[in-house]
């Protein structure tokens, strides 16, 4: 940009105006500038023999915006000293030392070299302030330092100091910084003929004051241990970048701009800063301009903002980085629980909807939010779960729902009282902690496949974070580059950052298919994101779980997702083949297949507790509507609505009703895997036959005190405590051994595997007698579990296997008796030793066998 300065010439006592110009970034000429008022502001110039320049100006609160234009090197002499090398268009060199001393700032001004001939000659600098904007100077008029002063630079000879060097030097008041000096050099004749000396680049010489060149990395800001403050911010196709701080977020508008010099403040494609922690500013963030946009830019957020906040009143809303050193959290006392993969029975919450119902009777300021979770914490505890998984906890688009993130380093502002950034940031961390006192992991689903359409990232660079060509539908889905460097390294760092400062236990990635994406959308076979996560020395420490589902398509893609033995999955294939199986309409094979573990999926090197099983999720049909809707529109949920459509009062449907969800469960724990509960499944909560994720509704606390919610968390509590009491058989890493699994028909007989309409199975599960004792902790357990599954219209007597004279089979569920003889602890033996038992139509039983010796 071609910009036009005032420029003043001292010689005989009297000004002469002039122009100067300097290219800054090339934006083109923008004529003349309109000069602000400086008010009251007071200047004193003092020449000493030295040639020392010293100036005193009271802080006024203005907008201001400073640019940088020339081409130096720096070297860090000292903690606050900056020494700035310039190359002169006539192959001199001009030293300038920036340096903080007593509130002050000193800058000395110093020339390497020659640069003219002859003794008639005197060298003057022409400098001045950027304080405003990009179009004029601070005013400093200090002969007449009054109100309506319009001049913007002042001349100061050079003077040669006792080692004959031609120095000047400047004082500046702390509280003026952070500013640009602007130094124009020039040569006067006898005659004031003058000749102007600039930068190799034919700019100005212009040195930062208050801020200095700062560090590429960390990304983000970072505070260190002296106060000082550095920004480092990618973009790549970004001509220029400036700083934007706010001292009131309240405003619209920053109170000062500092645009960032890309041959000082940028390495590689890494813009950076570092101010001088004294000043007095909040809050942070960019605009980025580039050739192919010439459009003034908004204010965008800091991708790698710890804490954020809105500004202004404007929509859509605008938010930006907080300037904070984040304060250190107690977390003494802390012990990460560490669960095996195996041991896990997962809760799947939504913190909004958990608690916001009025229903949770919990204070008004917490309801919705991490501290109310932490108030509920005793609902976990009725359930026998031992991990909550949290759907996305981003800051989102309020419009589409938490999978339409647009910023991955912090939590949104409206899971805290009252949108409080900095509170939210410690309830959740509070949150966690009592957790994990109670033995809870806290797993979060995340999402960094794509982002909202206002996400800053867009802005800031479209083209390197996100797919711009090639991959169907990819762009309008505003679809992230995930396996491009930059945004690879955005998305370790966010995991990371959850892991050290939230101690979080692991992560769930939803559509994490396109988590295998290339740049154009093709699939990789080893994509290094993937690869990253498994192997980076923390994240490969914590759960990681690939779950296929995508926001915007329901339907999932059957892919071979790369796992190098660390990765889980969520297993859908599971929910479908349980659900097809109840339905009548799976095949048995199918069903045993997902019994065991699943190991036409698992088999590859892993085990069945790579396996996140689930019957519900929180986008489709919930429980109780599985068994209630059936419709057409409803296809692909695989859903039987038991007899009729919706709600009704038939005994016949609801008592099938509840038979089958209560099969769902006790397959979903028997299964060797890790079960996974979503919330309000336990209370019977109901969309109304919608699948759609933003029919989903707040969990309605008055509905867990009904029959039906107290005999389905009684019963979920039992079949927690039975997974884990029967681990040996229940919960193992490793598949089971086929001596260890033996499979029935109705009669003893091996299963019609092949009989498209055979609709029962039945499995024996042998356990090792000295195992089974020791996980039971009682000597008297023999161990087997015999389950049978029956999902015809009609009762089957089953024949099981025969036990010895000293022991009886007991058993411990039948879904099809009422509540509370479906389940027992302590177990009903057969009679008389029998080995025959009659099921009923659409019901699962379950028996132990157990030793007769007391």
């Amino acid at each position: 940009m071609l910009l036009p300065m005032q420029s003043h010439c001292l010689s005989l006592g009297s000004f002469v105006s002039s122009k100067v110009s300097t290219n800054c970034c090339k934006y083109g000429n923008m004529g003349m500038c309109d000069f602000q008022k400086w008010g009251d502001a007071k200047y004193k110039q003092v020449i000493t023999g030295l040639g020392k320049c010293v100036r005193r100006i009271s802080y006024q609160h203005h907008t201001r915006k400073a640019l940088a234009t020339s081409d130096i090197s720096v070297v860090q002499t000292a903690e606050k000293v900056a020494t700035y090398l310039f190359r002169m268009e006539n192959g001199g060199q001009l030293k300038v030392l920036v340096k903080k001393n007593n509130k002050k700032y000193g800058v000395y001004v110093e020339v390497l070299s020659s640069l003219h001939s002859g003794r008639d000659r005197d060298l003057v600098m022409s400098w001045g302030l950027f304080r405003s904007d990009s179009e004029s100077f601070m005013p400093m008029d200090f002969q007449n330092s009054h109100a309506d002063s319009k001049y913007s630079t002042i001349e100061t000879p050079f003077v040669k100091d006792s080692p004959g060097r031609l120095v000047v030097e400047l004082d500046f008041d702390e509280s003026l910084a952070p500013f640009y000096v602007s130094i124009l050099l020039k040569s006067l004749g006898s005659n004031l003929e003058s000749s102007e000396i600039r930068s190799h680049r034919k700019t100005n010489f212009v040195v930062p004051v208050g801020f200095r060149l700062g560090r590429p990395a960390p990304l983000g800001l970072s505070v260190l241990a002296n106060g000082s403050m550095n920004f480092a911010f990618f973009s790549r196709h970004a001509e220029s970048v400036v700083l934007c701080l706010y001292a009131d977020t309240s405003a619209n508008k920053p109170a000062l701009e500092i645009d960032l010099d890309p041959y000082v403040n940028r390495s590689g494609d890494i813009w950076h800063a570092l101010l001088d922690g004294s000043v007095p500013f909040v809050s942070y963030g960019y605009r980025c301009k580039s050739n192919a946009d010439k459009k003034r830019q908004y204010v965008l957020l800091d991708p790698y903002a710890k804490v954020i906040e809105d500004f202004g009143s404007g929509l859509p809303r605008k938010s930006v980085g907080k300037l904070w050193k984040e304060p250190g959290f107690d977390w003494s006392g802390d012990i990460r629980p560490s669960l095996p993969m195996e041991k896990l029975i997962i809760y799947r919450l939504n913190v909004t909807r958990f608690t916001e119902d009025k229903s949770s009777k919990l204070p008004g300021d917490i309801v919705g939010t991490f501290a109310g979770i932490s108030e509920k914490l005793h609902h976990f505890k009725d359930l026998g779960v031992n991990a909550i998984l949290l759907e996305p906890i981003f800051p989102c688009d309020e419009q589409k729902g938490p999978y339409f993130p647009w910023h991955f380093f912090s939590p949104g502002s409206q899971y805290g009282p009252s949108g409080d950034s900095e509170f939210v940031v410690k309830s959740m961390k509070e949150m966690v902690k009592k957790l994990h006192v109670n033995g809870i992991e806290v797993l979060l689903e995340v999402v960094f496949t794509h982002t909202a359409e206002v996400a800053a990232l867009q802005q800031i660079d479209n083209s390197s974070y996100y797919h711009v060509e090639g991959g169907e539908g990819l762009e309008s889905r505003n679809a992230l580059n995930c396996n491009y460097p930059i945004v690879q390294q955005l998305i370790l760092d966010s995991l990371r950052h959850w892991v050290i400062e939230y101690h979080i236990d692991g992560f769930c990635f939803i559509n994490a298919s396109s988590l295998m994406k290339g740049f154009h959308g093709e699939f990789l076979s080893r994509p290094p994101l993937v690869e990253a996560i498994a192997f980076d020395p923390l994240l490969s420490k914590v759960k990681i779980i690939a779950d296929s589902w995508d926001p915007h398509n329901i339907e999932k893609k059957d892919i071979s997702f790369p796992h190098w033995k660390r990765w889980a999955e969520i297993n859908s294939k599971f929910c479908n083949d349980v659900r097809n199986f109840l339905r009548g309409q799976g095949s048995l094979g199918n069903l045993a297949t997902r019994l065991c573990g699943s190991g036409d999926l698992f088999l590859d090197g892993r085990g069945p507790a790579f396996s996140f099983n689930f019957i519900s999720r929180n986008a489709g049909l919930p429980l109780v509507d599985l068994v209630s809707y059936s419709s057409s529109e409803l296809a692909s949920q695989l859903s039987w609505n038991c007899g009729e459509e919706g709600p009704t009062n038939k005994t016949a449907v609801l008592e099938r009703r509840l038979k089958q969800i209560r099969n769902y469960l006790l397959i979903l724990f028997i299964s060797l895997g890790v079960p996974i509960l979503n919330m309000g499944d336990e209370c019977g909560q109901s969309s109304g036959g919608s699948p759609a994720y933003a029919d989903q509704r707040p969990l309605d606390w008055n509905a867990l005190k009904s029959g039906f919610a107290i005999q389905t968390t009684k019963f979920i509590s039992f079949l927690s405590s039975l997974k884990m009491r029967r681990s040996d058989l229940l919960q193992n890493r490793n598949f089971l051994r086929e001596e260890n699994i033996v499979w029935h028909g109705s009669d003893g007989s091996p299963p019609r595997w092949d009989g498209p309409s055979y609709r029962f199975l039945a499995m024996t599960l042998k356990a090792d007698s000295e195992e089974s004792q020791s996980t039971s902790g009682s000597p008297d357990m023999i161990g087997d579990l015999f389950v049978a599954f029956n999902s015809a219209g009609h009762s089957e007597n089953v024949a099981l296997p025969p036990l010895t004279v000293d022991a009886a089979w007991f058993r411990l569920v039948d879904t099809s008796l009422p509540f509370p003889g479906f389940f027992t602890t302590d177990g009903v033996p057969l009679k008389d030793g029998s080995v025959a038992y009659e099921m009923k139509s659409h019901s699962c039983v379950l028996f132990e066998a157990r030793s007769l010796q007391f």
